[in-house]
């Protein structure tokens, strides 16, 4: 059962790790089309191969569309333009994003307090 749990938590953890990157490359890619997938992972604080993970997740899934750009010279340059669907779901993402990092506030301002606590309990005995 413990492994259950276990496995179950560690599930959770990576689809949410993977849905905050969704949301950074689409915020992203949103503002700046254009953006390389280096450029990208410079700006995500994450490695290439992460970026490019989570770019052909997005394309998969329909969420963005890739366009060469109009007379470039570069026959690699690419446009990734968010699909009305990768708008929709940008939206869901960030709602869920915000719901888990009020939830996530709300812990910590909860152990912030408890720890204020005790520690008035100690300077109060060591007085």
């Amino acid at each position: 059962m413990a492994v259950a749990c276990s496995n179950l938590i560690k599930i959770l953890l990576e689809t949410a790790l993977d849905e905050e990157s969704h949301l950074k490359v689409l915020r992203f890619l949103e503002s700046n089309p254009r953006m390389s997938q280096r450029d990208l992972a410079v700006a995500m604080g994450v490695s290439l191969g992460k970026t490019n993970y989570c770019i052909k997740a997005l394309l998969d899934k329909g969420f963005i569309k890739m366009q060469n750009f109009r007379n470039s010279q570069n026959k690699l340059a690419y446009a990734y333009l968010l699909t009305p669907a990768g708008v929709e779901e940008k939206a869901c993402i960030a709602m869920r994003f915000l719901k888990y990092k009020v939830q996530e506030y709300e812990r910590l301002r909860a152990e912030i307090l408890e720890l204020q606590r005790e520690a008035e309990l100690l300077d109060n005995e060591n007085e």
